[in-house]
Parts: C-alpha cells; structure tokens; sequence
C-alpha cells in the first residue's frame, strides 16, 4: 500500500491540474462530448484499453493485473449543472450558465489520477480494474442505466465509488450500509381554469387560488398521512401562472419533487397525490393534468462491503474520522450500480477547515478542498488492492 500511497502523493498536483481543466470546460448532461474524449485520451496514453460511446458518452478503460484476481470497479461521474458560476477561482467555468457545482470534476480527477497509480503496480495487482466514467447523473434518466445495458458491469465482481462532500470536514469520511441516499421523482401539474377579468373572479375558475389550496393540501401528505418514522419530502419548487395585473389566469402550471426510501411509500405518495389533486380541480370545476416521473431508486449498499470500505478508510493516514453517516434525501444513480453487483458508495469530506462560509452543492460558489481527491484516490485505491489480495484465491479456485 506504501508504494500506492507515495505514487499519489507524488501526482497530486497532475491531479489538481485535472480538476482545474475539468472545472474550467465543464458540461452538461448528455452533452459531454469535449469531456469525454478528454478522459479517453488520458486513459489511452496510460495504455489502458478503453470503451468510448458506451451508453452514450460514458467511457470505459480497462488495466488488467499481471496475476488473476477479481474485477474490481470504480466509479466517477464527469457531467456539470446549468449553472452561472459566481466564485473568483482563478479556474473558473469557460462556459458561461454551466458549472462543475457539484464535485464532479473532483471525481474524474480522482479516478484518473488513481488510474496512473495503479497502472506503476501492474505487475502486482491480482485481478482487473474497470474505470467507469459516467455521463449524465444530474439529469434523470441518467448516465448509468445506458451504460450498465451497453455492458461496463460484464464480469464485475464488486463497485466503489464516492462523492466528495462539500458540507463534511476535510479528513472525515461517511459511510452507512443500507439506504444511503433517497429515490429522486419529478412531478408536473398543469391546472386549467377558465380565465377571465380580475374584476369579475365569479365569472372565472380561478386556476391561481386552485393551485394555491393544492399545494397547501399536498403538502399535508407527508406531514398527515405518512409514518414519522418514515422519512419522505414532497415540495412544489415552481408555480407558474403569469397574465397582466388585471386578468385572472385560465391555467397554471407546478413542478416539483418527491424523495422517498421505501418503495410502499413512494407508490402510495403518487397515489394520494393523484386522488388529492382530482378531489380539488372536480370540486373547483377545473381540470388538470399530472404526470409523475419517477427518477433513480434507492441507492442500498451492501453491508459486508460497506464495512469492508469503513475499515479500509481507517487505515488511510490523512482520515481524521470514519463516521456512520443519516442517510441523505439526495438522489444518485450510482444506485443501478448496486442493484447488479454488490459493493458500496461513501461519502468523503472536501470542506477546508479555513473557509469561513462552505457552500452546498448545487451552489453557484460550490467548491471544494483540493486534498480531498487525494483521501479519496487512497482510499478507493486501498480498498482496490485489498479486496484483491482478499479474493484472488477464489478466482483462482473457480
């Protein structure tokens, strides 16, 4: 592991520099096409076999062991958010409206990075790495169903991934067995009424005061009619009904998300959702549309390599603390992964300790502590390696 730990201790400024570059020519989902080809290039030079167009934009590069051995993958997405940048970073967003706010670029960099690592120990690693590089998870239907279906899990014995986590001090790392993270659905919900003069509201439907009582009954589903003991959120994020000052609207339109953990709750918020937004409009003499998408599932890790990644993480010198971590109402399709093969998503901590404000992600100055793709790349590298070490004996007795 030494020698693992002084070859990423060495390339830690190559790493920076390619969080820098990502973070400067970010992409949005689906549209990575610059990005891709980047990482692509950075395997091949590495000598790595590589998969490009996989499901989309998603790559896929291969460093087979010089022994047999398990397959072992790592995950990394590489898609930015439709987000005007607002930091002073000197390597700030390129593409005006579209920002890495999310710590992607902080992935990829760290997987690349690893990749060159492990590529120095090829004549000792016992078994075979598959670096998977994702495209579009911040955009339901996301990166990685596509690219599971075009074949990146054939043959994988086990997954890791992470996500740096701007909101967790630097050194801390988060991990939890079971749900992690919650199941991420959209909604939409057009209203129509029957518009008229704002001074004669009898002679309309009203669909703004319709709305209105909507979202207040909607949200009681969860506060009324779900357990207290079962976490679910349900917010209306967008009413939209514009007409001049003296026009009362014929139509209104609501978007929103549901976030749940259990399957029965997410299929009886749909539901109730359905019946609560028919009893108001009939009553109203309104009519509606509802549409209900549902995003990614659950994501589940698997206990015995969740404790397996805990246990790893303690060993990594610049871990502060390994703590189990409340599961977080955040989608992530790194879920599908999990639901092939078995292994774990945790989470690590990216806040400098010296910043007086630490913004979340999804924030227009989001950023991170560039030592944290250094824990990271340590701890999905050891945790490569000791899995390996562990199960290489059972590849070779099949």
């Amino acid at each position: 592991m030494q020698a693992l730990f002084a070859r990423l201790d060495e390339i830690f400024e190559e790493i920076v520099a390619i969080r820098r570059y990502l973070h400067e020519n970010p992409e949005l989902s689906f549209k990575e096409v610059k990005t891709a080809k980047y990482i692509a290039d950075y395997h091949e030079k590495l000598g790595n076999k590589v998969r490009t167009g996989v499901g989309g934009n998603g790559v896929v590069a291969y460093l087979k062991g010089a022994h047999p051995g398990p397959t072992v993958a790592l995950r990394a997405d590489f898609d930015a958010l439709p987000i005007v940048e607002q930091t002073d970073l000197p390597f700030k967003s390129k593409n005006d409206g579209v920002m890495h706010a999310c710590g992607h670029d902080g992935h990829t960099a760290t997987l690349l990075g690893l990749a060159k690592a492990l590529n120095k120990l090829k004549p000792e690693l016992h078994g075979t790495v598959v670096f998977i590089h994702q495209h579009a998870e911040e955009l339901p239907p996301g990166g990685a169903l596509p690219m599971i279906e075009d074949g990146c899990l054939d043959d994988v014995d086990v997954i890791f991934g992470t996500h740096l986590q701007a909101e967790m001090p630097l050194g801390e790392i988060g991990y939890r067995a079971g749900a992690l993270q919650a199941a991420p659905d959209m909604f939409n919900i057009r209203i129509q009424g029957r518009g008229g003069h704002g001074a004669y509201p009898h002679q309309t439907v009203d669909s703004i005061a319709v709305g209105s009582q909507l979202i207040n009954s909607l949200n009681q589903i969860v506060s009324r009619k779900i357990d207290p003991l079962d976490s679910a959120v349900l917010s209306v994020t967008s009413f939209v009904a514009e007409n001049p000052y003296n026009v009362i609207a014929d139509h209104a339109q609501m978007v929103g998300t549901v976030r749940t953990f259990k399957e029965e709750t997410r299929k009886f918020i749909e539901q109730e959702m359905e019946r609560v937004i028919k009893g108001i409009c009939e009553t109203a003499r309104a009519s509606y549309e509802f549409t209900f998408t549902r995003g990614y599932p659950t994501l589940i890790n698997h206990k015995e390599e969740t404790e397996f990644v805990a246990e790893v993480a303690g060993k990594i010198p610049d871990v502060t603390a390994v703590k189990e971590t409340e599961p977080v109402m955040g989608g992530e399709d790194f879920s599908y992964y999990l639901q092939h093969v078995k292994g774990t998503f945790f989470f690590t901590g990216a806040q400098n300790p010296e910043w007086e404000v630490s913004y979340p992600h999804h924030h227009p100055k989001f950023d991170i502590d560039e030592r944290a793709l250094l824990i990271a790349a340590k701890i999905l590298g050891m945790a490569t390696l000791e899995y390996m070490q562990v199960h290489a004996k059972e590849v070779q007795v099949k």
